[in-house]
């Protein structure tokens, strides 16, 4: 048995817990990498053999880390000694590096369960990096030390929900309200001074504190999309959490994250544009609405947030995300697509990785932000102000 496949015998998981847990949570049983379909009609719903479970990241990250001769290191946050060491459930945090530059950087997928392929875009990722032989690759190995977080949230994508569940391990079984139903933590909004809730939030913070990476990039999923334009399908938004002009950024660094998060989208796009397997708009959530969230991951890394002490000199870091259009939720997601969406997803991150280590990343105009197809901005849905006209 190998180190990382003997990790997972340690998980303090029961299988009856979880069946117990996946009844309140009203969704069908779900085998490890099996996708919940819900009531979608047939000819929508994801198949499972395409969402990669805890297990096979672990199987790959084993093998990359082995055929890389050294280059990709594979750790866990147990091993890191991180205070808070494992999911809610147990499980092992992994995190791989590669590269040995004195730049850190952070790339992390699967913040929520049921968005699967930034764990697959993590991997092959890893994969082109430890392979080398081209010279925008020994670039970045040259420039940047790569952190990959390929599954931030294990428990969430085992039971393949969006959050993830707060767990008593005494009793072996999930945390429970007043009313009896198990609480569920979006991750993606607990990095904030009074949250810190799910065990997850705490050991990755102290290890973003760790690293203090110089960007940070976010790989996401959303909706089934159409262009506000043309109607046309997209499958592919960039965004930044903090909204570019919005009521946040501005303010942030004497603007300078506004401005350089503009030209990290701009460059992304610059680069995908013309690729004829991906149409690519700014993200928003609807009717004209983009989001401002102070307590997402990476919004948190923009702010400098210091927590418990541990971020005592205000690090921060720029960050923007991508968005994946159709999830396990909805759909959208079918076998034929998911070489394509897939590969949007490496293509604009090795795109971001080599524009930071040649510097052409900030040599963009940042106006390019406001040529990136999207609706008009009329108003900021945040996580601390309600809806916010813009």
């Amino acid at each position: 048995m190998t180190e990382l496949t003997r990790s997972a015998s340690r998980s303090l998981t029961r299988r009856s817990a979880l069946a117990t847990l996946t009844a309140a949570l009203a969704a069908p049983s779900l085998a490890p990498g099996a996708a919940a379909t819900g009531s979608l009609p047939p000819e929508n719903r994801t198949p499972t053999g395409a969402i990669r479970s805890y297990a096979d990241m672990q199987r790959e990250l084993e093998r990359i880390a082995r055929a890389s001769g050294g280059a990709v290191r594979v750790t866990t946050l147990s091993e890191q000694g991180t205070a808070e060491q494992f999911s809610e459930q147990g499980r092992e945090l992994y995190v791989a590096t590669v590269g040995h530059g004195p730049e850190p950087v952070w790339i992390q997928g699967r913040v929520h369960g049921d968005e699967p392929y930034g764990l697959d875009a993590c991997v092959t990722v890893l994969d082109r990096l430890a392979a080398g032989g081209s010279a925008d690759v020994a670039r970045v190995r040259d420039e940047f030390t790569v952190h990959v977080i390929p599954m931030y949230n294990p428990d969430g994508s085992e039971m393949n929900t969006r959050t993830t569940t707060l767990w008593d391990r005494a009793q072996d079984a999930p945390v429970r309200d007043a009313e009896g139903a198990p609480v569920t933590v979006d991750l993606n909004r607990d990095w904030r001074l009074d949250g810190f809730r799910a065990r997850e939030s705490r050991a990755w913070y102290e290890y973003w504190t760790r690293v203090r990476p110089s960007f940070v990039l976010d790989l996401h999923h959303q909706s089934v999309k159409q262009s506000a334009q043309t109607g046309e399908d997209i499958s592919f938004s960039l965004g930044v959490s903090l909204a570019p002009g919005g009521p946040t950024l501005p303010e942030v660094r004497g603007g300078e994250y506004d401005v350089l998060t503009r030209q990290m989208i701009g460059h992304v796009w610059q680069s995908v544009r013309h690729r004829g397997h991906i149409s690519a708009d700014r993200y928003d959530v609807g009717d004209g609405q983009v989001i401002d969230i102070r307590g997402g991951v990476v919004s948190a890394m923009m702010l400098g947030l210091n927590w418990n002490g541990l971020n005592a000199d205000g690090h921060a870091n720029p960050a923007v995300f991508f968005e994946t259009s159709g999830n396990t939720r909805e759909g959208g997601l079918g076998q034929k697509a998911r070489g394509k969406l897939l590969k949007q997803n490496v293509v604009a991150t090795m795109a971001l990785l080599t524009g930071w280590a040649d510097s052409t990343v900030t040599e963009v105009d940042p106006a390019v932000w406001d040529e990136i197809p999207h609706a008009p901005v009329e108003a900021y849905v945040t996580d601390w102000g309600g809806v916010i006209p813009a």
